[in-house]
C-alpha cells in the first residue's frame, strides 16, 4: 500500500506516465526503445511513489496534444505539491527520477531532438527544477 489517496495515486500515474508519453511523442523515434527506457527508469522512483504508480492503469488527459500536455504538466505540479507537503525528501527524489526518466526516453534512440529537449524543459519547469 502506497499510503496515498486514490486521487493522489491517479495524479502520480498521470504525471509519471504522461511525462514519458510527452517526450516519446515529441519527435519520431524508436517508440519501443523509448518505452523500455522509460519503464526501466521508473525503478528510480521512491518506493511509495512506485507502488502508487503500479497500483492501477495510467490515465492520460483527453483532447489535443496541447490538452494532454497541459493536463500532464498540471499533474506534475500537483504531485510535487502534495509530495512536498508530506515529505520534501520524497518530492525531491520524485522530481529527480521523473527528469531522469524523461532524459532516458529522449536519448533512447541515441539522439535528443530539439522538440524532445523542449518537452523535458517543460517537465523540469513543472517540477520546479
Amino acid at each position: 500500500m502506497s499510503g496515498y489517496t486514490d486521487q493522489e495515486s491517479r495524479t502520480l500515474r498521470t504525471a509519471v506516465y504522461g511525462a514519458m508519453v510527452l517526450v516519446s511523442v515529441a519527435e519520431e523515434g524508436a517508440l519501443d526503445e523509448e518505452s523500455h527506457a522509460g519503464i526501466r527508469a521508473m525503478a528510480a522512483l521512491p518506493p511509495r511513489v512506485r507502488d502508487a504508480v503500479d497500483s492501477g492503469a495510467p490515465e492520460l488527459p483527453q483532447g489535443s496534444i496541447e490538452d494532454v500536455e497541459a493536463g500532464v504538466l498540471a499533474a506534475l505540479r500537483g504531485s510535487m505539491a502534495f509530495l512536498a507537503a508530506q515529505s520534501p525528501d520524497e518530492a525531491d527524489a520524485f522530481a529527480l527520477a521523473v527528469v531522469t526518466m524523461c532524459e532516458r526516453v529522449a536519448s533512447a534512440d541515441g539522439d535528443v531532438g530539439r522538440a524532445e529537449s523542449a518537452v523535458v524543459g517543460r517537465v523540469r519547469a513543472a517540477l520546479g527544477r
